[in-house]
């Protein structure tokens, strides 16, 4: 019966695992609160029934790829009727740290865990020899969390804890006090409640450059008895930068084109190939201050690499493309304010950026 429900839990998870779900990446370096319930399936050695409990635990986003949760746990069970001449309940509290290894910062995210921790078990049944024991506490397991927004998901998982307990009795035998292993297995669902993080800010959509004034054509002068001949022009090299605002490219903290950029990479890579004299594009990303440098810098990196690969894809050849993300160490605008507002965010918008330079342009006044 116990093996089934093992089973079950493990079942109940994997299919939660499973769900497919495409979204941007969320990582945002945030605080979270876990709140929630469990039900545990008891080792065979403490005689007693599947129960129940619930955990509170708090995360903290270390990197893309670790968070760490720690936490204060509780679960109960009756004691197995079948065993002969004893009742009451089995009862343990916990108190751990976890180590969570994440394979993805979308909405859904998918971890394997390990954690330390302390356990106080108490066995309590109508045998005196039975007692409470506090011990070490160790578990592994996998699970799996779900973003539905920026400051709330729920959380899953599936684990295997292990413990020592005071038991009184051995192989069905009354009055032998023995302490032991036990191994319980958890299946816990909570709620995630995000906090501490910028909240993703609504799209800002670069204002397209006013339309040149008309040219006015000044009236023709007389002509000169004797021309003077024209200079020879002189041959300059030229270079051209395009930049190109991220929000026009990305959603705010995101790294996945929009169709509104590759319509404005597209214009570029047009210009590109129709100047074969060109011999490189550097591909620069840039970011705003908000959030760590580490992230940033990887964020501008990917972004950076987003849009070598677009413009490869439309026929730029890669070979001369080089992607650089410089994170937000060369920002244009300098605002005041730490705390990412709304107002901070508008203000820092020239900042978050991708350069395209060409190199190598045909060169002005040359044949």
């Amino acid at each position: 019966m116990k093996k089934n429900l093992i089973n079950l839990a493990v079942v109940a998870t994997l299919s939660f695992l499973s769900v497919a779900a495409s979204a941007e990446d969320m990582y945002r370096d945030a605080w979270y609160l876990v709140p929630g319930v469990s039900y545990m399936n008891t080792d065979s050695d403490l005689e007693a029934n599947n129960g129940g409990g619930a955990f509170i635990k708090l995360g903290k986003e270390l990197s893309p790829s670790w968070d760490i949760q720690g936490g204060l746990g509780y679960n109960r069970a009756s004691e197995d009727s079948n065993f002969a001449g004893i009742g009451g309940r089995y009862k343990q509290t916990t108190l751990g740290l976890d180590a969570l290894y994440m394979f993805s910062r979308d909405n859904f995210r998918p971890f394997l865990l390990a954690g330390l921790g302390a356990a106080r078990n108490n066995v309590d049944y109508t045998n005196p020899a039975d007692g409470k024991k506090t011990s070490w506490l160790a578990n592994v397991g996998l699970g799996a969390q779900y973003l539905f927004n920026d400051t709330f998901g729920l959380q899953a998982d599936v684990r295997h804890q292990w413990s020592r307990a005071k038991l009184g009795f051995d192989n069905n035998t009354l009055g032998n006090n023995t302490t032991e292993t036990v191994g319980n297995t958890l299946l816990n669902l909570g709620g995630i409640f995000r906090f501490g993080a910028p909240a993703p800010m609504p799209v800002a959509v670069a204002p397209e450059p006013a339309a040149p004034a008309p040219v006015v054509e000044p009236a023709p002068a007389p002509a000169p008895v004797a021309e003077a001949p024209a200079p020879t022009p002189v041959c300059q090299p030229k270079d051209e930068t395009i930049t190109v605002g991220a929000e026009k490219l990305f959603g705010f903290d995101k790294a996945q084109l929009k169709e509104e950029g590759r319509a404005a990479l597209d214009e570029a890579a047009e210009k590109i190939k129709a100047n074969p004299e060109i011999k490189a594009v550097i591909v620069t990303g840039h970011t705003d201050r908000i959030g760590s440098d580490a992230y940033n810098q990887k964020l501008s990196e990917r972004r950076a690499n987003q849009v070598k690969a677009y413009l490869a894809s439309q026929g730029v050849n890669e070979s001369m493309i080089e992607a650089i993300g410089k994170g937000e160490s060369e920002p244009v605008v300098q605002c005041a304010g730490n705390k990412a507002t709304k107002k901070l965010v508008s203000c820092l918008q020239p900042n978050r950026r991708v350069e395209i330079r060409a190199e190598g342009i045909k060169q002005v006044g040359c044949n």
